[in-house]
């Protein structure tokens, strides 16, 4: 007899980063002391890193198994019909404190050809930024194969990327095919489609302990680049208190902004699973049979089944996050 599906939170797979830092421990509690912490990674089906379940009468099960055995009841009708047994999200909260190296990822198509993989395209939230702290999206004016390839060997790729500087709720869309980089300074939140595949293309010329540059994929990245994308990448989204404020509709997710001080009762009519990420304050979710709390820098699931739930608090920022 399978147990009954409740909201789901997970232990969170930590990683440790060459540009990490403590941000993650100290405010949010995940549990290292490490000093290059760079990403905490909340709901995962990545082989090897699959999320295991800590609260309720399914923890200790994995996400993986979950999807396998609750199938639509799990993802969602439509979902289970469009990715069988694929969790199709990477949830993750990443902590910059040095530059990550300048990367882009490959779309669908790409990826399936080379990776066996979904390809990645991804959306931050800023949660806090420290002053001037800056966030790399695309370049700063119109891009060719064969300009961008001159820079490359040059050395003066920073020269045509754009730069922006970022505050907390700045909110940025990342298609496949699009250059970025986080830099310094910056604590965010990313959704993602499940993929591991970054084509590293600079890394500031980094070396580790042992005086070794990380591997750089410039041969293959060429291909992923779509130097035909507007700059379309800053997301404006409305902040109406008790409400869901759609930030990004794609093919591949859809994540609205929470700003709650009340209790409000919430329908799933979506046919999808949610997932609600805590990017402030602290918020119950209550269903008939389970109350569970997530505070800032936690993630709660909640699978399609489950129809009808309760989101309450007195401050609370969430994204919410569906296909």
């Amino acid at each position: 007899m399978k147990n009954a599906l409740h909201p789901l939170k997970f232990q969170p797979i930590l990683k440790d980063k060459i540009w990490g830092g403590e941000k993650l421990n100290k405010n949010f509690n995940k549990p290292s002391d490490s000093k290059t912490l760079g990403e905490s990674w909340e709901i995962s089906t990545v082989p090897e890193d699959v999320s295991i379940v800590s609260n309720g009468e399914l923890k200790g099960q994995s996400l993986q198994d979950l999807v396998e055995n609750f199938k639509a009841d799990m993802l969602g009708a439509k979902n289970y019909e469009r990715f069988g047994n694929e969790f199709p999200l990477l949830i993750k909260f990443i902590d910059a404190k040095q530059d990550l190296s300048i990367q882009l990822h490959p779309d669908d198509k790409l990826a399936k050809e080379r990776h066996n993989s979904f390809g990645k395209t991804e959306m931050w939230y800023v949660m806090q930024a420290d002053k001037d702290a800056n966030l790399i999206v695309g370049f700063n004016q119109n891009m060719d194969k064969e300009t961008y390839l001159k820079h490359l060997q040059d050395k003066t790729l920073t020269k045509i990327l754009n730069f922006d500087k970022v505050k907390e709720g700045d909110t940025y869309f990342i298609e496949a095919g699009r250059v970025h980089a986080i830099g310094a300074g910056v604590l965010l939140a990313e959704i993602q489609q499940t993929s591991d595949v970054t084509y590293r293309v600079y890394d500031w010329d980094r070396v580790d302990d042992n005086g070794n540059e990380r591997e750089l994929h410039n041969d293959i990245a060429i291909d992923a680049f779509n130097f035909n994308m507007k700059n379309d990448f800053r997301v404006d989204y409305d902040t109406q208190k008790n409400a869901s404020n759609t930030m990004v509709s794609c093919p591949f997710f859809t994540t609205n902004f929470l700003e709650l001080d009340d209790e409000i009762k919430k329908q799933n009519t979506h046919d999808s699973f949610l997932i609600y990420m805590c990017v402030d304050g602290k918020v119950e979710v209550i269903t008939n049979t389970s109350k569970d709390i997530i505070s800032k820098g936690e993630t709660i699931l909640i699978p399609a089944q489950i129809k009808d739930y309760t989101l309450k608090t007195n401050y609370g920022k969430l994204l919410e996050v569906y296909v």
